[in-house]
């Protein structure tokens, strides 16, 4: 089965406002505005608003954004996740296409209680009756082969939790964008992953990524992601929502170990502090026994608080503009969701339609992508091409989309292209095909302290800082990365 879109003109992002309801969220009204956005986009016919994007007998991958199952700040899952009302109106929808196979699945943060995040909002209720009454349905699915938790402030994983044939080995070798950071000193990293095991996912020539069967098996794969800022990349959408099709964190370098003036992208400038504590969590991260990395802790955190006391918030994982790592990482997995075929390989044109469905409705601010505050936008957004519905994303979020990488990178030169026609032909339009006022909509909103520089200058109000409200002790006690 293909379902290969002809080649574009150019690439329309469409906007379609929604109220929310007394009770936040309404299905009735999510589904109402899905039928707009697929007539003004050409998805829909009589099979529903997705009715002419499935052919018959497709096999379809739905990819919401199921991060982590609590906000670590005190705002609830609303700002966190893509709400259950889009994502059942989005399944519900699908249902009435003349798909062959329609799966929900998401690979969430390592610590994530993945039956405590499927129970809000009903989805395991939603999705049993659903798979009862529909047999084309599958899900919701777990994508994660690594899960951990804590046990006495240490992180215990548990490995291997799926058979390695349920996922399709990739290695983009010197085709990965990676490959101009990498270096023979094994720098990147991922947060509390041993950084041996991630040196022989990543290093000069060898860049592997490990991806769900059950996607590349996809003709079709609509993309639900949250739109929120993001300590590491800016801000999170489309792109950096396919990060989730990865099943192994040892796969996703997120930062590259050092600060910007010691060739890493962790922090900028250099400093002694923050070097002895990488240090100490590459040692916690190495440590085979329990005892060990329990001991370890007390260093880490000791230098954590130092140098918070001597006016640090920015850490050591990469959360600032310089970050030169993770969008390189998360335009890999787009490149392979789009050209990737079952044999690990990609081909030279696209393997499947992906479409994107962003749920802005309340959208999150602040210290995302795990402790957002609500950012209410109003807002459901839909579009073919993830690079063109990320750069409207950057501009409702009050960013200049130049200054995001992960932005502005998707529509660079490179082998398998996301976004070959460029920057000018990105129309954003409301249900009508009228251009859509980005400008009408709320900004700025609250920031990651290291992403002030990205945000856009244009006589608004002064950016305010993003408020984190997680306790300095904790940070390193809770799996970060995303």
């Amino acid at each position: 089965m293909s379902a290969r879109p002809a080649s574009p003109t150019d690439y329309p992002v469409a906007l379609a406002r929604v109220t929310p309801g007394p009770a936040g969220y309404e299905a009735a009204g999510i589904a109402e505005v899905l039928e707009g956005l697929g007539a003004s986009l050409g998805w829909a016919d009589a099979g529903g608003p997705f009715g002419a994007l499935v052919p018959p007998g497709a096999r379809v991958v739905v990819k919401p954004n199921w991060v982590m199952h609590r906000n670590k700040g005190p705002w609830g899952l609303d700002c966190l996740l893509t709400h259950p009302a889009v994502v059942t109106a989005v399944v519900d929808a699908l249902c009435r296409s003349r798909a062959g196979r329609i799966t929900l699945g998401d690979a969430p943060l390592q610590g994530c209680d993945f039956p405590s995040l499927i129970r809000w909002g009903g989805i395991d209720a939603w999705a049993a009756e659903l798979g009862a009454r529909d047999p084309r349905f599958h899900g919701p699915l777990d994508f994660r082969r690594t899960r951990s938790r804590l046990v006495n402030g240490v992180l215990v994983q548990a490995e291997d939790q799926l058979p390695l044939s349920d996922f399709v080995l990739f290695d983009l070798a010197g085709e990965s964008l990676l490959e101009p950071v990498s270096g023979e000193r094994a720098a990147f990293r991922v947060t509390q992953y041993d950084p041996d095991r991630m040196a022989a996912t990543h290093r000069p020539g060898r860049h592997q990524y490990l991806v769900a069967r059950v996607v590349m098996e996809a003709d079709v794969v609509v993309n639900l992601p949250k739109l929120k800022t993001h300590r590491k990349a800016g801000m999170t959408c489309a792109l950096k929502n396919v990060v989730g099709i990865n099943g192994n964190k040892e796969y996703l370098p997120h930062h590259r170990v050092g600060g910007s003036r010691d060739g890493g992208d962790c922090y900028p400038g250099r400093s002694v502090i923050k070097r002895a504590h990488e240090t100490v969590l590459d040692a916690q991260n190495r440590a085979t026994s329990h005892g060990a990395r329990w001991l370890l802790n007390f260093p880490a955190r000791a230098l954590s608080v130092m140098g918070r006391v001597l006016g640090d918030s920015l850490g050591v994982e990469g959360a600032w503009s310089g970050n030169d790592t993770v969008w390189r990482m998360c335009l890999d997995l787009d490149r392979i969701l789009l050209y990737g075929r079952l044999d690990g390989t990609l081909a030279d044109r696209p393997q499947r339609r992906v479409v994107s469905v962003v749920d802005a409705v309340v959208a999150g601010q602040g210290d995302g992508p795990l402790a957002p505050e609500p950012f209410t936008l109003g807002l459901l957004l839909a579009g073919e091409n993830a690079a063109a519905v990320d750069h409207v994303c950057a501009r409702l979020l009050g960013y200049d989309p130049v200054r995001i990488p992960l932005v502005r990178e998707s529509f660079g030169s490179f082998r398998w292209p996301l976004a070959p026609l460029g920057l000018a032909a990105v129309r954003a339009h409301d249900l009508a095909g009228r251009p859509a006022r980005l400008e009408e909509f709320p900004r700025p909103c609250y920031y990651p302290e290291g992403w002030l520089d990205a945000v856009e200058r244009d006589g608004r109000a002064t950016a305010p800082v993003g408020r984190s409200f997680r306790p300095a002790l904790m940070q390193r006690l809770e799996p970060q990365e995303a």
